[in-house]
């Protein structure tokens, strides 16, 4: 068994449909394209709830269903090598203003199983991914910037305008404490202008780097001037503009930007400067172009030919600057459309190690320890965590300002999430998961109920239904009927021949049910469903969605 041929071309066959609204087949097969694009991994019972709605529906709950601001992260971690003296255990550190290396290396490692624990426990909608993907979008590295507080400000930042106004949020990354430590910004003063956020605000954040992108390296210098003044307090971990840093002369672009100048303001007008930057930048049609091949990219596949670029690109483009830069009139039109739901699509891209580590806690329903245990819960939460950063997408710390390669790099792109080192380790995640699980003191595991996960599917005594609905709910794509075949009698019921073999699984099967304390049947079958998912993880489809 091999990956989607398709994968190896890294190219699909041509697809033409376009934006017009999906009103086609809808069923378990197309909630789960859309809910593992979308959400991170697709639970059974978030697929049936989505089969309830209808595919418009339930585009729209993904995209606007509301949700508060979830709890702070806490301090999980007195032992004892450390107690953090101010902060008690399971009560949070982000009102603290005190910070030295132990207790904020600590904070940071709280602050990372706090969001995975988040993407864990998400709701069906679109706010835990799109965090994802802005946090990739605006990269910053915890090792750079080095500071808890300044770090869950900018993770609250990315939540609050996940599916708002991207200028407004622009605005916002530029002033946010984090971003101005990470890029240099606190250090951009009139008399040392730093041009290392005003170039990124250009090629990364914003314009990019596409065909239609044509602003020069005099650009980038005159935004550095414009950006001049805006520095962090390091008494509060607030930014701050400081009309004695900021340049008030005029500041000249290109003719990309249509000769503009931007007139110099005194004292604290000043700051008004970065609306002119932003108006100024706003005001290219590249910039929408630029963020909806992006969104194209983490929703649907990585190459966009001219027929894409022509029939969904640009108008998803228009419909961004007929709305102000909004972002959810976006991802409705794209997440409704007949181009996403194409079967061409499912099963085309390769899973992050995110999607692959979260993912997997979601599908086979994970039980993590409860809030109570909130020590073994973080200590759980930061070991998936680590899973994912053994992996090579450590969450909090891209490797530079692009964020991680698999989104970007040509010709690549997904591709580079799978080498001779990550698919081992991905494998060994799974088989972990199934054989061991993760162990904590105290009795706790958080492993794989093989019997559990059996129970959703229709008819799980009888071996070729067990099996079809096991591939059907693990991989975006069909087995041969020869791979099945294997699957039951080399993998599920190894040893056994014949139609003796059925029987003897469905009696199992029964047996479970009817006599719950008999340990012999019970391990019987547990084994042999472990080895099924075992088998069923170590394959390549398992690695797509």
């Amino acid at each position: 068994m091999s990956l989607n041929p398709n994968q190896k071309e890294n190219t699909l066959p041509p697809v033409t449909s376009g934006l017009k609204k999906y009103r086609g087949q809808w069923s378990a097969t197309e909630v789960r394209h859309l809910l593992k694009r979308t959400t991170f991994g697709a639970k059974q019972q978030d697929i049936n709830l989505f089969l309830k709605m209808s595919p418009s529906k339930a585009v729209a709950y993904l995209v606007n269903t509301e949700e508060p601001m979830p709890a702070p992260p806490i301090n999980y971690y007195n032992d004892d090598k450390y107690t953090d003296e101010e902060i008690p255990m399971g009560q949070t550190w982000i009102n603290t203003l005190k910070y030295n290396g132990m207790n904020n290396g600590r904070r940071k490692n709280s602050l990372k199983g706090w969001w995975i624990g988040l993407m864990i426990n998400q709701q069906p909608t679109l706010r835990e991914k799109m965090v994802l993907f802005w946090h990739n979008h605006f990269a910053t590295e915890t090792r750079t910037v080095d500071n808890a507080l300044m770090l869950y400000k900018h993770n609250v930042l990315l939540r609050v305008f996940a599916l708002g106004n991207f200028k407004e949020m622009v605005k916002a990354i530029t002033k946010d404490p984090c971003m101005l430590r990470y890029l240099n910004g606190t250090a951009n003063t009139k008399k040392a202008p730093d041009e290392n956020y005003g170039r990124e605000l250009q090629e990364l954040f914003t314009v990019g780097k596409g065909p239609g992108s044509h602003y020069t390296e005099d650009d980038v210098k005159a935004a550095a001037h414009v950006l001049t003044g805006f520095y962090i307090d390091y008494k509060t971990f607030n930014s701050q503009f400081g009309p004695g840093r900021h340049d008030e002369g005029d500041k000249k672009f290109s003719s990309f930007y249509k000769n503009t100048v931007i007139t110099g303001r005194k004292g604290p007008d000043g700051e008004k400067e970065l609306d002119d930057l932003l108006n100024m930048i706003f005001e290219q049609e590249e910039v929408s172009k630029f963020i909806c091949r992006k969104l194209y990219r983490q929703f649907v596949y990585h190459v966009i030919d001219d027929t894409t670029e022509k029939n969904i690109i640009t108008p998803l483009a228009k419909t961004f600057r007929k709305n102000n830069y909004e972002i959810k009139p976006v991802l409705e039109e794209l997440l409704g459309s007949k181009h996403f739901f194409d079967v061409a699509f499912r099963g085309s891209i390769i899973k992050s190690p995110i999607d692959f580590a979260v993912g997997l806690c979601r599908e086979y329903d994970l039980g993590f320890p409860p809030d109570s245990n909130y020590v073994d819960q973080y200590n759980c939460w930061l070991q998936v965590q680590g899973t994912a950063a053994n992996m090579q997408q450590n969450i909090g710390d891209p490797p530079n300002v692009a964020g991680w390669p698999a989104y970007y790099q040509v010709p690549d792109f997904d591709k580079m999430w799978i080498n001779s080192d990550t698919l081992p380790k991905r494998n060994q995640f799974s088989d972990r998961m199934i054989f061991s699980g993760i162990v904590r003191p105290q009795q706790v595991k958080v492993q794989i109920d093989p019997v559990g996960h059996a129970k959703q599917f229709s008819d799980p005594g009888n071996p070729d239904t067990l099996i079809n609905d096991a591939v059907q709910s693990l991989y975006m794509m069909d087995l041969s009927d020869k791979d099945k075949e294997y699957l039951k009698s080399g993998v599920l019921l190894s040893g056994l021949q014949g139609k003796m073999s059925d029987h003897y699984w469905t009696q199992a099967w029964q047996n479970l049910a009817d006599k719950p304390d008999d340990v012999a049947n019970r391990n019987n079958v547990t084994n042999k469903l472990k080895n099924l998912y075992k088998y069923l993880m170590n394959l390549p489809q398992y690695q797509l969605m």
